[in-house]
């Protein structure tokens, strides 16, 4: 399996498994760079939700002709329509390309959406913004996890004035500290676990090297962020 990182965090959002992208939240130019403009391998484009970072080139994407996979809330949050447009539900498992997925529901402040993919002996799951991840895994083999901020970093910044109150709430109450995320990765099977990727970190709110090492150290596996 190969995983490219193109892009990641508030500033827009780019993911590759061999030939899927997952997310299409920078514009088509910097999407069609990212790729060496080789888009006509692509199977499809998996959305999680329709805010601009994760979705606002999903639009130009189909008009280069690739399929957008999405949820009916993310397709009317980015106006999206016709034969290049598919419908997900959460729950209901379908084939896209070599790929099997399941799409599963995410807590964010807007409807969102994580992805199981398997093919053969390889299982991955993505899950970016979400407050936590209401779900266990068995047999996965890579991990892409958002991971987004630190409480203690989080609450001193909003203490010190950094950080407005409100901004603060918003964080904690729509994505994954840090500390939640060694509770998903000791409640869930790691047996088979090759690679971990940290995706989305806050710049303010995180450290990149802390995050690496405790969940390194409590998974033991490679973890990337």
């Amino acid at each position: 399996m190969n995983i490219i990182i193109h892009h990641s965090g508030s500033s827009g959002n780019l993911y590759q498994i061999d030939n899927l992208l997952l997310e299409a939240g920078m514009p088509i130019k910097k999407i069609k760079e990212s790729l060496n403009y080789k888009l006509s391998g692509i199977a499809g484009c998996l959305t999680s939700h329709g805010h601009g970072d994760h979705a606002c080139a999903t639009k130009d994407l189909m008009k280069a002709g690739i399929d957008i996979y999405c949820s009916q809330d993310t397709a009317e949050a980015s106006r999206l329509s016709g034969h290049r447009l598919h419908i997900l539900e959460a729950g209901k498992q379908i084939k896209i390309g070599t790929w099997t997925v399941k799409p599963f529901d995410l807590v964010h402040d807007i409807p969102c959406l994580g992805f199981l993919l398997a093919r053969g002996e390889e299982k991955l799951m993505y899950a970016s913004d979400t407050s936590y991840i209401p779900y266990r895994f068995k047999g996965l083999t890579h991990i892409l996890l958002g991971v987004n901020y630190d409480t203690e970093i989080l609450v001193d910044n909003i203490t010190c004035g950094h950080l407005n109150a409100e901004a603060g709430k918003r964080i904690l109450k729509n994505h994954m500290s840090l500390q939640t995320a060694l509770g998903f990765f000791a409640a869930n099977d790691m047996d088979k676990v090759e690679e971990i990727y940290l995706l989305h970190l806050s710049d303010g709110n995180s450290n990149a090297e802390k995050f690496r090492s405790e969940i390194q150290g409590l998974t033991g596996r490679p973890v990337y962020v």
